[in-house]
């Protein structure tokens, strides 16, 4: 049997040992240099080339590499870089790194870009910026031909691969009353430059990575895509190399005709979330064309399951040459870690049923291969019993009813309850929930999980933390207070660690933004809570205060989403099952006397299908009332808090207000408050506390800064139902930064009560 060719979109850069977070974290605070930066970096990017290259895997990416995030190297590719932070004169790298979170200090204080949810993902994107001012043009030393020619250097041929003009347009702002039409033509010539450069330098391909095409479009974007590459291809072809067209996570049924007449070399599809890739491909298929196809699941990590890789194999088979068919992923590996083989805690009676970045690479190869021996292996694992249903959970779900998902009496006349039990100042100020996570936190934590010291003294010194926390935010004058989350690790991977049905990694980190990595947690059975979490610590933290101080915890649906789910079971059945245990722990807390409970849906709108015809059917019809079900038997004077972050929630925004909680707070600093528009159109029912100050970014906001902020939210908002707070956690803040810019946040919230 020949061996089929095979193909890896992107491959994780952070490092196995997290080398890129480090390294970063020490530049950033001057401890090496910008050279000592790139050597880690280079060495990340050569261990994943080498990698590759040993599974056998034909198209090897280059240029997945980035140090914060792709779209902003593009933009710095296109010289799209806002003029302030040009003026900092700083170096190339560090102003890259100001673009992404701020600078504050000797040479300037900008804030950061915003930043936004990539596509379906826990990924993060920073959003390009395109003002008057923009020149797009190529940089002078490509990022893609650099890592190519070092890919080249080690003796491995790699495909440039590059974020395309359509997509790279299509999620930038515009100020001025610009748009992307206007900036097609410079972006063309840029492309086609690099190309030139990278033929020269021996590349044979180039990659154009266009996930932007399974949105739905409108028949204007359409025309831009057309256009873009009926230009773009030509130009491409006329440097002797290869493009091929990659998209993933969704289908392109708007836009396949004429995707497939363009004359691209190749064509890559996502099999995983595609629902129609298969279909179109029964509309025709050109000859002499690749087709890149995305069977192996990118973006979770359970293994896969060769006889049905291989029946989806042999369909697509029905309709385009299996000699031009490329087995690969359905889209980057950046979203799974990197190697099962780092985990040395889990039995192997698990291990052998997961398959990160690593693993994926050789079941392209497997699959390539044909391998009939691994085939038999692959059979027998599947032929296997991995999860047995839990007998109380199934009960449980089988006798939910309508009262369950509904909250009595109506939000109206639980907000005249709760203003009468509570007083509150109008304006009241209040943080996310966490704060600063220091080296002494990460150092008790690590200690008690080695075992040198000892459940009490663990539980002493967070004690003594949050007795700290407490005082602090008295001596600010917060008015309803958290106990700092001293305890937890990680919102989801804390509720994972004492919920039965999760199982947990070593070192299966995955990047989410830049430095920050998160380790999720791996549903592996039917969810249940079996004692109390969040208790014991917010009893002790409202001991400590007259104040009240809110239970804090994770909703299931972000707690599902910021996992890797199962795929044996609906998300609809898994959210519920969460909600249920998470339920248990909301009336644990109110019975002990915790009045204000916040349940977090950081992650409400990362999993919303990327074409509105399914947000409801597919999502919102089932997450909307999970959250519900978590609060629904409250009584009417608890109130309940919510917290979402970095994502656009203007368009379900009335799906937002049918959570019926009391209260939300909303990431807006890096937006510009534009989510206040939408929540005046709407007519929001909820309070609201828009975020008043990135805390992405070191930079302290002044109060005159936060007040700007306030009036431009009781400018749309009802100033009764405008609460004060930061846009997110505190965690990753220091602790100095953290006291001055609440300081100034309280002050900020009593000038507003004396106007």
């Amino acid at each position: 049997m020949t061996l089929r060719k095979t193909s890896v979109i992107g491959f994780p850069r952070i490092g196995k040992n997290r080398e890129l977070k480090f390294a970063s974290e020490k530049f950033f605070k001057g401890e090496i240099s910008e050279e000592e930066l790139k050597k880690t970096a280079s060495a990340i990017r050569l261990y994943g080339w080498e990698k590759q290259r040993k599974a056998g895997i034909s198209f090897i990416p280059s240029n997945d590499f980035s140090f914060y995030d792709n779209l902003l190297d593009t933009a710095f590719l296109l010289s799209v870089i806002p003029d302030r932070y040009k003026q900092l004169n700083l170096s190339e790298l560090e102003t890259y790194f100001a673009v992404a979170h701020g600078y504050q200090g000797a040479k300037g204080d900008v804030r950061a870009l915003p930043m936004k949810k990539w596509f379906n993902t826990n990924y993060h994107y920073i959003v390009p910026s395109i003002d008057g001012q923009t020149k797009i043009q190529l940089a002078s030393n490509p990022k893609p031909l650099f890592e190519y020619n070092e890919a080249k250097a080690a003796g491995i041929q790699t495909v440039p691969s590059l974020i395309g003009i359509y997509t790279f347009l299509r999620l930038s702002n515009y100020s001025g009353g610009l748009k992307a039409e206007d900036f097609v033509e410079d972006a063309l010539n840029a492309y086609a430059q690099l190309a030139e450069q990278l033929r020269k330098a021996g590349a044979e391909w180039i990659s154009i990575a266009e996930p932007a095409l399974v949105f739905d479009m409108s028949e204007q974007e359409k025309s831009l895509f057309k256009k873009i590459y009926a230009t773009l291809v030509g130009k491409v072809h006329a440097t002797g190399l290869k493009v091929s067209l990659q998209t993933y996570f969704g289908d392109v049924r708007d836009v396949y005709a004429e995707l497939t007449s363009l004359g691209f070399d190749g064509i890559g599809l996502d099999f995983i979330e595609g629902k129609k890739s298969l279909d179109l491909l029964k509309s025709g298929f050109p000859k002499n064309t690749l087709l890149f196809a995305g069977v192996v699941n990118g973006k979770n990590i359970w293994r896969s399951e060769y006889e049905k890789k291989n029946a989806i194999l042999g369909k697509i088979g029905e309709y385009v040459d299996p000699q031009n068919i490329v087995i690969g992923t359905s889209c980057s590996l950046l979203h799974v870690p990197y190697t099962v083989d780092s985990e040395n805690i889990l039995s192997e009676s698990i291990k052998k049923y997961l398959a990160f970045a690593e693993e994926k690479i050789v079941e392209l190869s497997d699959l390539a291969s044909q391998d009939e021996e691994k085939r038999k292996q692959n059979k027998a694992l599947f032929g296997e019993e991995r999860v047995q249903k839990n007998s109380s959970v199934q009960q449980a779900l089988s006798k939910l009813s309508e009262a369950d998902f509904t909250r009595l009496p109506e939000r109206g006349e639980r907000k005249k309850i709760q203003k009468d039990v509570f007083k509150l100042p109008p304006y009241p100020t209040t943080t996310i929930g966490s704060f600063p996570q220091t080296a002494d936190v990460r150092a008790n934590r690590a200690a008690f999980k080695k075992g040198s010291i000892s459940a009490e003294q663990y539980k002493e010194f967070n004690r003594k933390k949050i007795s700290e926390c407490i005082a602090l935010q008295e001596r600010l004058g917060l008015d309803v207070l958290v106990h700092g989350e001293f305890e937890r690790n990680d919102m989801v991977e804390y509720f994972g660690n004492n919920l039965d049905g999760f199982i947990f990694t070593q070192n299966a980190w995955v990047q989410s933004y830049g430095t920050r990595c998160v380790k999720p947690p791996v549903v592996w059975g039917d969810v249940h809570r079996s004692a109390p979490i969040t208790v014991e610590w917010s009893v002790f933290a409202q001991s400590k205060t007259n104040k009240p101080v809110k239970g804090m915890l994770t909703g299931p649906v972000t707690i599902l989403n910021w996992s890797f789910p199962r795929e044996d079971v609906s998300l609809k059945e898994q959210a519920q099952q969460i909600g249920l245990a998470i339920r248990d722990e909301v009336l644990d807390l109110e019975k002990n006397g915790i009045k204000i409970i916040q349940i977090d849906e950081a992650a409400l709108r990362e999993k919303l299908p990327l074409r509105k015809s399914d947000w409801h059917s597919e999502y919102l019809d089932w997450a909307i009332p999970a959250f519900r079900l978590v609060h629904a038997k409250v009584k009417p004077e608890t109130q309940i808090h919510t917290h979402m972050c970095y994502s656009e929630f203007g368009d379900i925004i009335k799906d937002i207000d049918a959570m019926d909680a009391d209260v939300i707070t909303f990431e807006a600093s890096r937006s510009d408050l534009k989510l206040l528009d939408a929540i005046k159109e709407s007519n929001f029912r909820t309070q609201v506390g828009p975020g008043v100050y990135d805390i992405h970014s070191p930079r302290v906001p002044s109060v005159e800064e936060i007040v700007d902020a306030l009036h431009k939210i009781i400018a749309k908002v009802d100033k009764e139902n405008v609460w004060v707070n930061p846009d997110c956690g505190l965690k990753t803040r220091g602790e100095t930064e953290t006291t001055a810019s609440l300081k100034n946040l309280v002050e900020a919230a009593e000038r507003l009560r004396k106007e």
